[in-house]
């Protein structure tokens, strides 16, 4: 049906900022995966990324990646989210290297690579101080992920890896993957062989590639953020060198009213349990578009218009200030929106909007 809100994609620009993102960490000996789950794994941009030069694909979830095997992607896929119990067979069936931080989870995969006869690569996930997924970085940790290794019959460690500024909002520094390096090291002893992949994080470490400081022996990064909006929003910048344009949100206009800036009446909870709060400005030209909380984040869209600003959202609709716009909005008109990197996750994920593709 038309009249969906659009996220209009440029693939040029995406595969062109796989191409950059590549060939900077090429440069420092570092293999750059693309990471598809900004996007809710769209196969087009999954494509992009490849024809940029990515060297293997990640995603969060298994369905996802399911849907990109099936439509013929030819590369080495990681799940990136540590892989539920209830989902082993499909992640040996789909998945070529896992993330893994919990002993159990070895058993569960080699079993499941057992019944199914096939082989599974993983990777040891080391928390390194942001707090989310991984083992902490002490002895006993690591001898107890190396027995578990060892006792496998079908699943093998290729490296570790780590994640930074996804939960806890840590920097990655030369310190803190230094630690990595060093967890590695202790595991290879533990397990008796090397290990080939030493992945240092996402978007936020090619800071450390760009000035030089990336410690020696981080050989993996993975990346989405920087390709699908040349942006590094844990580390608040706009990456130079990269395109920002990638992405762009429309919306269609279904009121414009001059109305109070503060609302009449003894103000309780929203729809979403937050107490709002407005400053007096008097009578306002407001326009109303149709989308809302349940397909992007609100507080991550700006307009493009010169003039528009937004006021908020419930769940399907989505209220801007239009006072200071130089030319007149009626029904039936659009006005579009760059997106970061929560509002773009949303409105990828979500069924009312529909994803076009681009080229230039």
């Amino acid at each position: 049906m038309g009249g969906n809100p659009k996220l209009k994609v440029r693939l040029d620009k995406i595969r062109e900022n796989a191409s950059r993102v590549v060939n900077l960490c090429k440069g420092a000996g570092i293999e750059a995966g693309g990471v598809t789950k900004g996007m809710c794994g769209n196969v087009s941009v999954a494509r992009a990324m490849l024809e940029g030069g990515c060297a293997f694909l990640g995603d969060s979830r298994l369905k996802n990646i399911a849907i990109l095997k099936r439509e013929g992607l030819q590369t080495t896929f990681m799940l990136l989210r540590l892989p539920m119990a209830s989902e082993m067979t499909d992640v040996v069936s789909y998945v070529d290297v896992s993330l893994i931080s919990m002993p159990e989870t070895i058993k569960l995969l080699d079993d499941a690579c057992m019944a199914l006869g096939l082989n599974h690569d993983v990777i040891v996930m080391v928390d390194v101080g942001d707090l989310r997924e991984g083992i902490w970085p002490v002895s006993a940790e690591i001898e107890e992920m190396a027995r578990a290794l060892k006792a496998s019959r079908k699943v093998r460690c290729i490296g570790v890896g780590t994640n930074v500024g996804c939960f806890g909002g840590v920097l990655p520094s030369s310190a803190n993957l230094g630690h990595l390096l060093e967890v590695g090291h202790e595991l290879e002893r533990s397990l008796g062989y090397e290990l080939r992949v030493y992945s240092g994080g996402g978007t936020s470490s090619l800071a450390l590639v760009e000035d030089n400081t990336m410690p020696s022996g981080i050989n993996q990064l993975r990346i989405g953020e920087a390709i699908l909006l040349g942006s590094d929003i844990t580390g608040k910048r706009l990456i130079s060198h990269l395109h920002q344009d990638t992405l762009r949100l429309v919306a269609e206009v279904i009121e414009v009213r001059r109305k109070p800036s503060v609302p009449i009446g003894t103000i309780g909870a929203d729809a979403f349990g937050n107490v709002p709060q407005f400053n007096d400005r008097g009578m306002r030209l407001r326009a109303i578009l149709a989308i809302g909380r349940q397909d992007v984040r609100p507080e991550g869209i700006t307009p493009l218009d010169r003039g528009v600003y937004v006021l908020g959202a419930s769940s399907d609709h989505l209220i801007v200030d239009v006072e200071e716009m130089d030319h007149k909005l009626t029904v039936g008109d659009t006005l579009e929106f760059e997106v970061n990197y929560g509002a773009m996750l949303a409105a990828a994920t979500s069924p009312y909007v529909e994803v076009v593709m681009e080229e230039r």
